[in-house]
């Protein structure tokens, strides 16, 4: 026995409180004179810094059972980050376990249960100077020849080679494969690195790859701890430790959107993901939860001869026994290709031109909602199923027609007096003619009057048909005497309020507005006559007591400028908070690509359509991600156009 373990023994023997609670050891190396090393002993080997530690480490709900493990130690105690494990996470360790150096200067790992060595790579060391176990500084455990960085875990270090060798998350569902792939189940793929393999994580928060190309973190430039780990939730991210916060943050992350992960949800279930990125997984319409697996679904009526299609907006199915991709001229094309195949159970389709066209066979597998898909899963069911879509978007057409049948009496049967005929019709028409004659003295008569009372109150300025005209009490109370102020803009400031109808509006407040009543008023049925999809709707006005007022629609989700600059910033022009929340929380929102795209095309609709396709032409004049206005589904919004004709000339 080493001099190290027999005076740990007699300081126990000696201190009958120190044996109750068993102080902890650190050791710099393992060698075989320490042999051997028992989960009891409360042993741990320190790098020269004291960064990492390695050891025995009890797993947080069964104190009786082990890994052999490297975790952070220059970390706070209620933090525990492992970093590496010699045993799989689902089989550890009892304590009966122990680390030995054989006479052999063989390295072995073995427990009660099993005699086999049990650590990964079996090291023996080649001569008796290198039959010392050591942790370096960089964490990784090193025995001669042998290291720990040649068999990761789920977890990447600093400095550490990739090479291809392979991450397994601690569920054991998915893998980081040939340093380019994550995969679930070995067999389906739903990540890759565009043929850019990792190569090293570094320090400064880069991930260096193939072709001299580089992953920049969030936080790239700042020297920090730093871990690339496969988490159970399949995606890939690199975390760093913030010391003034005291906590590891996700500096970069593979997939934006978790619910891409395959395995996330079972069987035909639909994978969601909310605001505060809380994943769910939710059944179609037609399906009920299985009563075998909480994460998948099952049919309500099975399929016969007889069936339909319900449609389902930006949900996309990526997994199945065979998914068959077309290049078809239309949706009823796509749609009688479906129904051709016995085993097709829906497709998707996407409305872009191209003749997207995919085959669902046999299986619903790996289903997720996300509208930078911009595709719509036509879901097959029986034709006896009640449930209606509750997945819906911008793909689904309004119904803004209203049909009314109009039908003519029948004339009446023709008579043989003609002469009294023509008798009443005459009457009949000297009457009409003398009332018409007499209403219009009346008419004359007063007509001063109602244009003296018309002048007084502005209504001979009013276009019929034009937008609403509210009182200034009316406004008043709706925005609670405008004490619910949600933004200042440069032209004027903005309130919430909430109509009689229950409808939630903007109040803009308007200041230095030129030009009289009539101009006014015909400047705003002018802004009232434009009506688009990407264009933010007026719904209203007041002019009375000195007031110039517009009330507008309300954008729930803000303006494009929270999404695209860092967080914490505030909309300057006011735009943003008259529609929607005015500032940004700590986080920064994400936007993938598509709908980027979807947002830059329907800003370049607008404005197309001010410029040369409405009646009135309009130059906006002040495009800016704070006037560009984001709806439940991230349609796009434009505001403030035409009001450059409101302001006087000497703001300019």
């Amino acid at each position: 026995m080493s001099p190290i373990f027999l005076f740990f023994a007699i300081f126990l023997l000696s201190n009958p409180s120190a044996s109750t609670s068993q102080r902890q050891l650190n050791i710099s190396s393992f060698s075989s004179s320490d042999s051997p090393w028992l989960p009891s002993q409360n042993i741990i080997l320190l790098s020269r810094n004291s960064t990492f530690a390695a050891g025995f480490y009890p797993l947080p709900n069964s104190p009786k059972q082990f890994n052999f493990s490297i975790w952070y130690y220059k970390l706070p105690r209620n933090i525990t980050t492992i970093v590496w494990s010699a045993n799989k996470y689902d089989s550890p360790f009892s304590t009966n376990a122990s680390l030995v150096i054989t006479t052999t200067r063989e390295l072995r790992l073995t427990d009660s249960s099993s005699r086999s060595n049990l650590w990964p790579g079996a090291p023996t060391a080649t001569n008796s100077n290198s039959t010392r176990l050591v942790l370096n500084e960089d964490g990784n455990l090193v025995y001669d020849k042998w290291e720990s960085f040649h068999f990761p875990t789920d977890t990447y270090l600093p400095t550490q080679a990739i090479n291809g060798t392979e991450l397994v998350s601690q569920n054991g569902k998915f893998r980081f494969l040939n340093s380019s792939f994550l995969s679930f189940n070995y067999s389906d793929n739903y990540w890759t690195t565009s043929n850019n393999v990792f190569k090293q994580l570094n320090s400064d928060g880069s991930v260096n790859q193939g072709n001299d190309v580089s992953i920049i973190s969030a936080d790239y430039g700042v020297s920090r701890m730093r871990r690339l780990t496969l988490d159970n939730d399949g995606n890939l991210r690199v975390y760093s430790y913030d010391e003034s916060l005291g906590q590891w943050f996700i500096a970069w992350q593979a997939l934006q959107e978790s619910c891409k992960v395959h395995g996330v949800c079972g069987r035909n279930a639909i994978c969601m993901i909310d605001g505060s990125n809380s994943m769910s997984c939710v059944c179609p319409p037609g399906f009920r939860r299985s009563s075998t697996s909480p994460d998948a679904c099952e049919r309500k009526i099975k399929l016969t001869s007889n069936t339909k299609f319900l449609q389902l907006d930006y949900v996309n199915f990526t997994g199945g026994s065979n998914q068959t991709s077309l290049n078809v001229r239309n949706l009823t094309t796509c749609r009688a290709n479906c129904l051709a195949h016995p085993s097709c159970l829906g497709f998707m389709f996407k409305y872009d031109g191209q003749g997207y066209c995919v085959l669902q066979l046999d299986r619903l597998l790996y289903g997720y909602w996300s509208p930078g898909t911009e595709v719509a899963m036509f879901l097959r069911v029986d034709s006896s199923e009640t449930d209606e879509s509750n997945f819906t978007g911008m793909t689904r057409v309004l119904d803004t027609t209203c049909p009314v049948r109009i039908s003519l009496p029948f004339p009446p049967e023709e008579s043989n007096a003609t002469a009294r005929n023509i008798a009443i019709i005459s009457t009949l028409f000297a009457a009409e003619l003398i009332a018409g004659i007499l209403f219009f003295w009346a008419f004359l008569k007063k007509y001063i009057k109602y244009r003296d009372m018309a002048q007084t109150l502005g209504l001979e300025f009013l276009p019929a048909g034009g937008p609403k005209r509210f009182t200034y009490g009316e406004l008043k109370a709706a925005t609670n005497d405008f004490s619910n102020a949600i933004g200042k803009g440069g032209f004027g400031d903005v309130y919430r309020g909430e109509l009689p109808d229950k409808r939630i509006v903007a109040v803009k407040c308007l200041k230095h507005v030129t030009g009289g009543d009539a101009e006014f008023w015909a400047e705003v049925t002018i802004i009232a006559r434009m009506h688009h999809l990407n264009l933010v709707r007026l719904w209203g006005f007041c002019a009375e007591k000195g007031q110039r007022i517009l009330v507008y629609e309300y954008v729930p989700n803000g303006s494009l400028d929270r999404y695209l600059f860092p967080a914490g910033r505030v909309a300057s022009s006011g735009t943003e908070a008259e529609m929607g929340p005015l500032a940004i929380d700590g986080r920064k929102p994400m936007l993938d690509w598509g709908i980027r795209y979807r947002i830059a095309l329907g800003v370049a609709r607008a404005i197309a359509y001010l410029h040369e396709e409405c009646l009135e032409w309009v130059l906006h004049c002040d495009i800016k991600p704070e006037n560009i206005l984001l709806g439940d589904d991230f349609c796009p919004k434009i505001s403030d156009f035409g009001l450059a004709k409101l302001r006087k000339k000497k703001i300019w």
